[in-house]
């Protein structure tokens, strides 16, 4: 049952079941079913004991996957003492070698580790700006940070590096992305190609396959292990709510988490379901706050319930642990970055004098919607016969007709039929003075567009054509307009027949999900003959343009700083090795009185150039830090009185920008303070040299095995089943490239540079956006399949004999303590020495280093004195148990400060959050229940991280003289 102790095997071993501690340490070998297992993972659940997750050693189960729960059935640890030693005949100790170093691998780091361990280790230029987010995640009680530096800074590239610290920390079996839709296959991309993370892409194609492929009924968060999908896809709480409730992650991701801002919208609800299923938990946006200091706690209380007590009053004190933000111009930032990302050009203004009929137009919104007078006047001064059209309670609506008409002749007849179409339009004025601005929007002809005539000159001159390689991104707020322009400029250009489709791209918000991935995908692929990308602001948020593409041009312009900064991201962002130029077509007119885009637009597109050069960011200018609002505001300062320079003042005040000073630097480190490295011990010299031999180890001669062949700095095999299943959860387009002949070919490099060439290369691609070489990383999936495959050659409760440069016996062992959740909090990895006599406990790192340890060893194959070793292993156990028991308190203390101080700041909070005598009774009744609630909540999460129960202890290896 479990929880006994001293149970016998079938082959008489003495076995230790763990149930009662509720602990097992990850590489630990434990007995179920009769058959040995290698632990992958364990974490507590609240009914049925410990959660542990397998994978199958000896010959029956070898390799299948399988989770065990210990109060249902008896799982049985090995115990060290009855380890048998066994010796290696494999060359230069290949075999015990390989088995150290998967031992080590396979290990999680400690929650006590708070250095970077893979920082270094991925495609991808190390920078240390993009490694503060781990940093400061790592050195929290959980992993949750919000990640908002401005836009362009590479946040896909920092929640990369935290996912995959967090992997090899064994807390990133289970991963949740929320994207927006046009972003999932980017972000999934990323997250492969550099970190090899894979993750399956749950879009609209993603779901319709799933309901064909996994049982029916069956959850499809539980089917898959780490999951992309889009907010729009899972915002429904309703329908998905019943799935998401049952699962627990490691980690989530909610992208765009300005989104989340609203405590009735369905994405809010959705953020805080996701938040209290999750240890990890990443919020990321350029954006994250409206300015309102209320609804920003709300989304710091997703992160920590207990960091603010009042979310109308608190200070950066309770929050800096939560978040972090950069600008552009920060020193550390620009220093790093200065090679790899060109500064941006001037946001060049370009004026289009109006047409004779679009003077027209201008001239009727003069004397009938926007008279000279409206922008000065509380009361709105118009000709009375057309008084009711703008009335006080649709004042903006004008504005709308405006900026439909800035944008094209084309939206404006939209935006006038949307309008004449409506319940509401029901005055006859009104109805006639529409009816007058759809008869001349419908007398223009293209030959009638300023902007039009302009843009074409404009392209013509940066060499957009029939021939050229360079692309442009065309912008424009309004649909009909998009559409209008990819229609008639490719022919205008020259482009003719195929060639004029092919080189026109589309993008708007009534695309699907898996369209708008295609089109930012292609147009990222340097072969595909697609020259000019025509969107809507759907593209202005997360969406990389700028890897063959550093022109873009405002056919319209938003009256938002933020909208603008967003656009202009898009190219201008790390990365791009070209001098980004923007461009804006300003339509001007000689009507007196008359609101061109001088009016306002001209100016919103030079104070966003000035807020960039002198804050690094636009959203502080307005004080309003969502583009709907600020826009709003702006127009709502026009009929105040205001002028735009006014709206516009970079001295905002505090009554503006309440958030300002509160997260001014939050997240700023000095440049010297470089992260702190975790320190891992290791056999190998290299992640390829330990992936090299193992494939010799596992499969003899992998050249006859897998067909492997080694050329130009990659080695290329067929995948056999069992990894050909591991890698089932990456994109079927990405696998399907890989197969040759009807079996997964798999092309891996080591080398950086080879794998980025690679990568550059398929960018310019026009078969496929992923890489015919991936990079290896320690978190590839091939590596994780190599450790399990070494780790099984030795048979059950086994450990080999080593003779290398020491003077006496030295047995390596692991000892692990762990938490309530079986996560390590202490990993020690000790050499004892000195037996039986004077045994002596020291790093096995040290010894290991100076016994030669390596692929330089001989192997003499003489016999070793295998009898008088094993003797001395209960002796080895026992000083490695006294060890351990000697510095327990040292471990305790080290490990207890974080959760002391999490105890103090939520004694703090509850003080904090008290209402005063005063208060109603049933206010301080009910805010007492929230409280209490928040409080047990804390108080469980700080029991289930503390250390427990007694060390696990794994006899690894016995080095022996060589002499």
């Amino acid at each position: 049952m479990p929880g006994t102790m001293g149970s016998r095997d079938g082959e008489g071993q003495a076995v230790v079941t763990a149930g009662s501690r509720g602990s097992y340490a990850p590489g630990a070998r434990v007995l179920v079913r009769d058959e040995e297992w290698l632990v992958r993972s364990a974490v507590q659940t609240a009914h049925d004991g410990c959660m542990i997750k397998v994978v199958g050693a000896s010959e029956f189960v070898q390799d299948c996957e399988a989770t065990f729960f210990d109060r249902l059935e008896p799982v049985e640890v090995l115990r060290p003492e009855n380890t048998v030693l066994v010796a290696d005949d494999t060359p230069r100790f290949r075999r015990s070698r390989l088995y150290l170093e998967a031992l080590l691998r396979r290990t999680p780091l400690p929650r006590g580790e708070r250095g970077l361990a893979l920082a270094d280790s991925f495609l991808l230029d190390p920078k240390t700006y993009q490694q503060r987010p781990a940093e400061r995640a790592l050195s929290g009680l959980r992993p949750r940070l919000l990640i908002a530096d401005v836009v362009g800074l590479g946040k896909t590239l920092e929640i990369g590096l935290i996912l995959a610290e967090l992997a090899r920390r064994g807390r990133g079996d289970r991963i949740l992305v929320v994207t927006p839709q046009q972003v999932l296959e980017q972000f999934q991309h990323e997250l492969w190609t550099r970190f090899s993370l894979p993750l399956v892409r749950l879009d609209s194609v993603g779901i319709e396959r799933i309901q064909r492929e996994i049982p029916a009924g069956r959850n499809p968060f539980t089917y898959f292990k780490r999951v992309i999908v889009s907010v729009d896809t899972v915002k429904n709480v309703g329908m998905y709510g019943h799935h998401l409730e049952n699962i627990v992650w490691d980690a989530v991701v909610i992208d765009e988490s300005h989104n989340l801002i609203g405590s009735a919208s369905l994405r809010n609800r959705l953020a805080r379901l996701l938040a209290s299923r999750t240890d990890a938990l990443l919020l990321a946006s350029a954006t994250p706050h409206n300015g309102d200091k209320k609804s920003f706690g709300e989304l710091i209380r997703l992160l920590d319930p207990a960091a603010i007590a009042d979310v109308e009053h608190y200070s950066d004190a309770d929050i800096s642990h939560l978040y972090v933000r950069r600008t552009k111009i920060d020193k550390e930032v620009r220093d790093e970055i200065s090679g790899d990302w060109a500064d941006r050009g001037p946001s060049v203004p370009l004026r289009c004098p109006a047409t004779p009929a679009e003077e027209k137009i201008f001239a009727e919104f003069v004397r009938v919607w926007l008279p000279p007078g409206d922008a000065g006047t509380a009361d709105p001064v118009v000709r009375p016969q057309v008084a009711s059209i703008v009335s006080r309670e649709r004042r903006l609506f004008p504005y709308t007709l405006l900026k439909a008409f800035l944008s094209s002749h084309h939206a404006l007849a939209q935006t006038v039929d949307t309008r004449l179409g409506s319940a509401g339009c029901t005055d006859p004025a009104e109805r006639a003075a529409l009816e007058r601005l759809r008869t001349l929007a419908a007398a223009m002809t293209d030959t009638d567009s300023a902007k039009l005539s302009a843009l074409l000159r404009e392209l013509r001159g940066i060499g957009v054509g029939p021939g050229s390689d360079v692309r442009v991104v065309v912008f424009s707020e309004r649909i009909p307009t998009v559409k209008w322009l990819a229609e008639v400029v490719p022919a205008a250009l020259g482009f003719t027949g195929r060639a004029a489709r092919d080189a026109v791209a589309i993008m708007h918000g009534g695309l699907t999900d898996t369209e708008q991935q295609k089109i930012v995908e292609e147009f990222s692929q340097g072969d595909i003959p697609v020259r000019m990308l025509f969107t809507g602001d759907v593209a202005s948020e997360g969406v990389n343009l700028h890897r063959a593409c550093h022109q873009l041009v405002h056919y319209d312009l938003p009256w938002s700083l933020i909208r603008i900064e967003q656009r202009n991201g898009r190219i201008d962002r790390y990365g791009q090795r070209l001098q980004p130029q923007f461009r804006a077509l300003i339509l001007t007119s000689a009507v007196d009185g008359a609101k061109d885009d001088t009016t306002v637009a001209e100016k919103v597109l030079a104070r966003e150039a000035e807020a960039h050069r002198s804050l690094g960011s636009a959203g502080a200018v307005t004080g309003e830090y969502l583009a709907d609002r600020e826009e709003r505001r702006l127009v709502q300062d026009l009929l105040a009185g205001r002028t735009v320079e006014e709206s516009l003042s970079l001295d905002v005040g505090p009554e503006r920008d309440v958030l300002a000073d509160l997260l001014a630097g939050v997240g700023a480190t000095s440049v010297a303070a470089q992260p702190r490295r975790a320190t891992l011990p290791t056999v190998f010299a290299s992640t390829e040299q330990f992936v090299q031999e193992a494939l010799r180890e596992v499969f003899g001669s992998p050249e006859d095995a897998l067909a492997l062949r080694r050329e130009d700095g990659l080695i290329a095999f067929d995948a056999p089943p069992d990894l050909e299943r591991r890698m089932s959860d990456l994109p079927r387009s990405y696998l399907a490239d890989q197969r040759v002949d009807g079996r997964l070919r798999l092309k891996l490099t080591f080398d950086r540079e080879l794998a980025g060439r690679a990568l550059d290369e398929a960018r310019r691609s026009r078969r496929s956006s992923w890489p015919a070489i991936a990079y290896v990383s320690d978190i590839h999936p091939v590596v994780d399949w190599l450790i399990d495959k070494v780790l099984v050659r030795l048979g059950r409760q086994q450990a080999p004999v080593l003779l290398a440069d020491v003077a006496g016996p030295v047995f390596c062992i692991q000892g692990i303590y762990c938490n309530r959740m079986g996560q390590p909090t202490v990993v020690e990895w000790m050499a004892v020495r000195g037996l039986p006599d004077m045994p002596d406990v020291g790093p096995l790192a040290e010894v290991l280093a100076r016994a030669g340890v390596n692929a330089a060893m001989t192997n003499p194959a003489s016999g070793v004195d295998l009898g008088r070793l094993q003797g001395l292993v209960p002796a080895a156990v026992d000083a490695a148990r006294r060890h351990l028991a000697a510095r327990r308190d040292a471990w305790d203390a080290t490990t207890a400060e974080p959760l002391r101080v999490h105890r103090t700041r939520l004694e703090h909070w509850r003080q904090q959050s008290l209402l005063p005598e005063t208060a109603a009774a049933s206010q301080r009744a009910s805010r007492m229940r929230r409280v209490d609630d928040t409080m047990r909540e804390q108080n469980d999460l700080v029991a289930r991280l503390e250390t427990t129960g007694e060390p696990l202890l794994r006899l690894l290896a016995v080095l022996e003289s060589a002499a």
